[in-house]
């Protein structure tokens, strides 16, 4: 039983992310098992109906792609963050994206110890991922520049971990660096917006506008 609940599970995973590719138009990680590889359209009897969005239609276009990309962030701590880059001086559009490359899932997964966001949000909350010799089961934890990050213990010989590492699809980032022997990275930096590999243009910009309607 606890065998097939895990394997629906895991369906269950895949099909989500599979809608929100749909559901974008986008193939939104990259991955060569996107269904948007195969239909371009979105999901549903009028999903292949063309229409000329309005600009608040871009506009929420532009959120959801950015929130589903780092695992489908709830909608009010999405616009925390927003509050945030006002917050900030500087470009709100870059901070944005900043604050959300400095969440712990996804600096995780960028370190590639995961094949994607869901995978690495999923061993953090587990407790797996030490920063600066601590644990840390919070996916949104906040990394800051020069923070040591780690997988614990026998976390660093998971199949799923030692399969991401050997992924040809992405690399490392310039702002990160990782030893995937040891299972260990630093972040080195905060990136700018240039540095993100995004397999998809992001428009944070457009998300700025969005909540400032």
């Amino acid at each position: 039983m606890k065998l097939k609940k895990k394997v629906r599970t895991m369906t269950k995973r895949a099909e989500s992310k599979y809608k929100i590719d749909r559901r974008l138009s986008v193939n939104l990680w990259g991955r060569p098992k996107s269904p948007i590889n195969k239909r371009e359209y979105r999901p549903g009897q009028h999903g292949q109906r063309r229409t000329k969005p309005s600009d608040y239609g871009i506009q929420l276009m532009a959120k959801q792609k950015l929130r589903g990309y780092y695992g489908n962030v709830g909608e009010r701590q999405f616009r925390r963050y927003y509050q945030e880059a006002m917050r900030r001086k500087g470009n709100n559009g870059e901070i944005l994206i900043q604050l959300l490359e400095q969440r712990l899932d996804a600096v995780v997964y960028r370190m590639k110890f995961a094949a994607t966001v869901f995978a690495a949000r999923q061993i953090v909350n587990h407790g797996h991922v030490l920063v600066n010799g601590k644990r840390v089961n919070i996916s949104s934890y906040q990394v800051k520049p020069g923070d040591i990050i780690e997988l614990r213990g026998k976390a660093k010989q998971f199949a799923v971990v030692l399969t991401a590492a050997e992924l040809a699809e992405r690399d490392v980032p310039d702002y990160m660096t990782v030893d995937h022997k040891e299972m260990k990275g630093t972040f080195v930096r905060t990136p700018e917006m240039t540095d993100v590999p995004y397999p998809v243009q992001m428009e944070p910009n457009l998300v700025i506008e969005f909540y400032s309607r």
